[in-house]
């Protein structure tokens, strides 16, 4: 039997496992309209097929390229309008590019920083006299803690 076949009948839990998503995931989707309202058995069940299969695959490589879902939304509505996606792609790849270098840039900033506390630390005095850390409480270069703490947690967001 052909993967086609094989796909043309699937119920929300294959599909889930198919894809490697949670069944939640999928009527989230739907909601928000990633994917579209699927046909129903008269037991109310949901059925997909390969075509759904394949656009909830796509979902989930351009989330694993950092791609927000509104962006994916669009992607697809330019799709489903029958036009080709690729250069509104190319525009949110590139700003993606860019936000990513951001971050780069940042994280080089805090492993500097971050390195020359370590420097410090070792060299400090045991004796602190009203300070809680001499190697902390050394001005340097300031240092955007949100930021910093941002950048750290924002692909945890994701």
């Amino acid at each position: 039997m052909s993967e086609r076949r094989e796909t043309t009948h699937l119920r929300i839990g294959e599909l889930a496992r198919r894809a490697g998503v949670n069944p939640r995931t999928i009527r989230f989707y739907e909601a928000i309209g990633l994917l579209p309202e699927p046909r129903r058995l008269p037991n109310g069940y949901r059925v997909y097929g390969a075509r759904d299969l394949e656009r909830l695959r796509f979902v989930r490589r351009a989330q694993a390229l950092g791609l927000p879902l509104e962006a994916i939304r669009d992607i697809l509505a330019l799709h489903d309008a029958g036009s080709r996606p690729c250069c509104r792609v190319r525009e949110l790849a590139g700003q993606r590019l860019a936000e990513i270098d951001r971050q780069i840039s940042e994280l080089q900033r805090l492993r500097s920083e971050l390195a020359a506390l370590v420097e410090r630390a070792a060299h400090a005095p045991l004796e602190t006299r009203g300070s809680v850390c001499p190697a902390i409480d050394v001005t340097g270069p300031e240092l955007d803690v949100t930021a910093a703490r941002e950048l750290l947690t924002s692909r945890a967001r994701r």
